[in-house]
């Protein structure tokens, strides 16, 4: 297990499992073994591996007979055909001064009798008569440079070569200081809470693990791995490069809106009048007004080339008053294109006559309409002859 990897998260049916199988100090620990490869399928293993690794971290966590349970379950795992990725962790466990000589006996007789008998009868004890017997004070413990040897030669790392960057990290679970050992490694202690019944410590110590095995945030909280940004290879001639457009575009701001449309609906009702007959003076006027007070109220009265014609025959003025707030206009253009094509009249000519004295009109459009002009007097004058002489 890396050493800044996070706990694996375990089911609580699991957890519950889990608990039981490591207070289960008086069964023979090859049962408890057993009952640990029944109940947990071969998939969820190395997640609940990943969690005995991180309970044995800290002494105070598990009972000593406890954390035997737990080095028998992680030893025995994984057939002696198949890597076993906990050799690592065992191996330090044995090397491990500050630990009893109990515990580092037990860890180096699973590692070397691993294919002999010697292995069978020490998983045939039970944790409490282990640790009660005479075996561990009689073994002589062998050094680390001998146990990984025999394991190194099969491709498997020490301890300190796997965690290079194990003292950057930070354990989450920091033991507490005012606990002293004896507390911790005795499973007869208790702890009185006022206003409660007496609950052991070993009771205190499972809802502890519980707790601590739920939290995702468990394991070890290394620094990140901060590396700088790779410099950007020179561009080649006759390489595309990656272009990116300037997007600084600049809001524009519609005044218009919420502004007061009442105005210019008395004055597109107007013209729509306008279109159907002559108004009356006092209309006249009010229109000629409002279109001297907003200019673009031209722009919202519903006119149109099309109906220009209508406007030119029934007010002239008006129109001329319509196409001098135009004359800046895209449309402007469509309007002179109907002035020039409809019916020669004296209110088209009156209309004309009075844009060139207000308006700058283009010299195109004057000469149009003043060929116009001489093209419909021609027919005239051929239409009356002909009438005369019949």
């Amino acid at each position: 297990m890396p050493a800044c990897a996070p706990v694996p998260t375990l089911r609580p049916d699991e957890r519950a499992d889990l608990l039981s199988l490591l207070a289960a100090a008086a069964r023979p620990l090859a049962d408890v073994v057993a009952d640990f490869l029944t109940r947990f399928p071969r998939e969820r293993r190395l997640r609940v591996g990943g969690a005995l690794c991180f309970l044995l971290e800290d002494k105070k966590m598990l009972h000593p007979t406890g954390r035997l349970i737990a080095f028998a379950i992680l030893h025995q795992s994984y057939s002696p055909q198949t890597a076993n990725p906990y050799v690592p962790i065992l191996l330090n466990a044995a090397c491990d001064e500050t630990s009893e000589k109990s515990e580092r006996a037990f860890v180096q007789l699973l590692l070397t009798s691993s294919s002999g008998n010697n292995n069978n009868e020490v998983l045939n004890q039970s944790a409490v008569d282990y640790i009660n017997g005479s075996v561990s004070a009689s073994q002589a413990l062998l050094p680390r440079e001998q146990l990984e040897k025999q394991y190194c030669s099969n491709g498997v790392q020490s301890q300190h070569q796997i965690s290079s960057f194990r003292a950057a990290a930070v354990r989450s679970a920091i033991p507490d200081p005012d606990v002293p050992q004896s507390c911790a490694n005795s499973s007869e202690s208790a702890i009185s809470l006022p206003g409660s019944k007496q609950k052991s410590a070993s009771d205190d110590r499972d809802s502890a693990l519980a707790g601590l095995l739920h939290e995702k945030s468990g394991g070890r909280l290394g620094p990140q791995w901060i590396r700088p940004t790779p410099p950007r290879l020179p561009v080649l001639d006759g390489e595309l490069q990656w272009l990116n457009p300037d997007n600084n575009h600049e809001l524009l701001w519609d005044y218009s809106m919420c502004a007061d449309t009442s105005r210019g609906a008395a004055i597109r009702d107007l013209i729509a009048r306008a279109l159907k007959g002559p108004l009356a003076p006092a209309q006249q006027e009010q229109v000629i007004v409002e279109l001297a007070k907003d200019p673009k109220l031209v722009y919202y009265c519903g006119m149109t080339p099309q109906k220009l014609p209508d406007l030119v025959e029934h007010n002239p003025l008006i129109a001329v008053e319509v196409l001098s707030k135009l004359i800046n206009s895209p449309d402007i253009a469509g309007y002179f294109e109907g002035l020039v094509h409809m019916d020669m009249s004296l209110h088209s000519m009156e209309v004309v006559n009075r844009l060139t004295t207000a308006v700058e009109l283009p010299t195109e459009f004057v000469h149009e309409y003043i060929t116009n002009c001489i093209q419909s007097c021609q027919s005239i004058k051929v239409c009356s002859s002909f009438d005369s002489f019949n």
